[in-house]
């Protein structure tokens, strides 16, 4: 019997009946699930990825691809705002996302913040509109159903989701039976065969739980997201960097097998492992991962995140199961780039501060924006991983606003920990700069002086001399030398000055106390490479 795993995020606003809904659905209970720890039953809501599953009979077309049965891995992400990164790490291990809303309520705030998620990754969604036997009278029922739909559907209407399915269910014992099979039957109906790393060398299985068995050994529960697991396989925990002995036994759901592929939801048994070194983490092939640093991304802004996104600020940082803060750099490039493409020989410009709220559409599509991610520790993810990067400081339940600031996937990977020495001097990032003078003197037609473009105490700087400049009237010179010890400098006009140039600097004069005065401005424009230790200026 072959059978598809699917990996199903049950996700919504606290309380919206994400846990109940799990227990009707299941028929196999796992690591964590319906709330057994502790804390969540002190508490009465989830705080941690709980896992149960049921089997069904596979659809004609996943049966077209070679499977008898699909079995359904149910992920029960919690609901509550101060639990987003648990959230966003189950996420990242699903196929299929079910979000859950109170019919009563619709749409809250956690319900919006989990539909982003859904879209970054990039994930299907069915709506599940819960509790919907608190509308006693039937005909209260469909016309709140079809105003609450409507709500729904208005709210999607500029997102991936325009689209989506809508079911209305509950979990009360009296229409449990009808409603949650024919909540199965629509899932069912919209199952599909995900496109996974199967044949892939390097096997690495993302653990959620750690924990000891007495009489047996080490058990790591998780999903396989690369590769396939066989029994007496041999791995490492690169964060310990620790290596594994060989594996004992795997289980899917109590039932052992011998071998696990991506997308299976496994207990793996392993001993002389102390799991206390281990609570979420990547278990893989031997080798095959290494300690990143930091990472550059393509930016993908949340369009409802609001505050400024600046150079120099800090982001908390989410890939898989890693959490951890970031220090960022902004850079672009003109022109739109293949998602995939970064070139270390192109040249970039460093943004302060990205600017889709000032610059508008037009002028944004012209531009890609990246992002360097600086790592406060190192990371041990997959390559080219999805980057998640959020303001868990923003206080959510006070402000109402989105958490979720940027993201992308991750086109370069930094492994080296020397990267600031041996990778950032090889990454082009200029900062453009100019300083402005006034022409204070006319020396004859090819020559001028001007000040204020340096200060008056310093000498002008060996560097600057014979850069180009162009005055406000429109020619074009060059900074020949200094003059004078009073920050002045001799400007060289190779073409010659206009006339008309002339003639303003003489009615300027005249107009020197006058509000009328217009000086005629000397420009030098230049950039910097931003990890040039040297300091050295450039000029295209």
């Amino acid at each position: 019997m072959k059978i598809l795993s699917i990996n199903v995020g049950l996700m919504g606003h606290v309380d919206c009946g994400k846990t109940s809904l799990a227990k009707c659905l299941s028929t196999v209970p796992s690591t964590a699930c319906f709330d057994k720890h502790p804390q969540s039953q002190e508490r009465g809501i989830t705080i941690d990825l709980g896992f149960s599953s049921f089997i069904v009979e596979a659809p004609e077309n996943v049966k077209e691809s070679g499977y008898n049965h699909v079995q359904y891995t149910l992920v029960d992400c919690p609901g509550h705002a101060a639990l987003i990164r648990t959230i966003i790490a189950g996420a990242q291990i699903i196929d299929l996302v079910l979000l859950i809303v109170d019919i009563t309520k619709g749409f809250q705030t956690q319900t919006a913040e989990c539909l982003i998620i859904a879209e970054i990754m990039q994930k299907p969604i069915m709506i599940v509109m819960n509790k919907t036997l608190q509308l006693h009278i039937k005909t209260i029922f469909v016309m709140f159903n079809i105003i609450v739909s409507n709500k729904i559907l208005n709210g999607l209407r500029n997102t991936a989701f325009k689209n989506v399915l809508l079911v209305a269910t509950s979990t009360k014992l009296e229409v449990q039976g009808s409603r949650v099979q024919k909540l199965i039957n629509i899932l069912k109906a919209n199952t599909f065969v995900p496109e996974r790393s199967t044949n892939s060398s390097t096997m690495i299985l993302a653990v959620d739980h750690c924990f000891l068995v007495k009489g047996k050994g080490t058990v790591m529960t998780g999903t396989v997201i690369q590769g396939t697991l066989t029994l007496n396989d041999v791995g490492n925990i690169p964060t310990q960097l620790l290596q594994l002995e060989k594996i004992k036994s795997i289980q899917m759901f109590k039932k052992e097998i011998t071998e696990a592929h991506a997308g299976d939801r496994i207990g793996v048994c392993v001993t002389q492992f102390n799991p206390k070194l281990l609570e979420r983490g990547i278990a893989c092939s031997v080798g095959h991962l290494s300690q990143m640093y930091g990472a550059v991304i393509r930016l993908n802004h949340v369009r409802y995140f609001k505050p400024k996104i600046t150079s120099g600020s800090k982001f908390h940082v989410s890939v898989g199961h890693e959490n951890l803060v970031a220090r960022i750099t902004l850079f672009s490039c003109p022109g739109p780039v293949r998602d995939d493409h970064f070139s270390f020989d192109k040249e970039y410009n460093y943004e302060e501060q990205y600017k889709e709220h000032e610059v508008g559409p037009d002028r944004l599509a012209k531009l890609t924006y990246y992002v360097l991610l600086e790592y406060d520790k190192p990371l041990i993810v997959m390559k080219n991983s999805l980057i998640i990067c959020s303001k868990f400081d923003i206080d959510f339940l006070l402000s109402n606003s989105c958490r979720i600031a940027f993201y992308g996937n991750s086109v370069y990977d930094i492994t080296d920990q020397n990267y600031k020495i041996t990778v950032l001097p090889n990454l082009l990032i200029f900062k453009e700069k100019q300083k402005i003078g006034y022409v204070q003197r006319i020396c004859n037609d090819k020559e001028v002086i001007a000040h204020s473009m340096f200060k008056k105490q310093n000498k002008v700087p060996e560097q600057f001399i014979n850069l180009k400049v162009k005055l406000s009237t429109g020619e074009d010179g060059v900074l020949e030398n200094s003059f004078g010890q009073g920050g002045k400098v001799k400007i060289g006009i190779p073409d010659g000055l206009k006339l008309t140039t002339k003639k303003q600097f003489e009615i300027g004069k005249l107009r020197q106390e006058s509000k009328m005065f217009c000086p005629i401005e000397v420009i030098l424009k230049f950039k910097k490479h931003i990890f040039d230790k040297s300091n050295k200026i450039i000029q295209s």
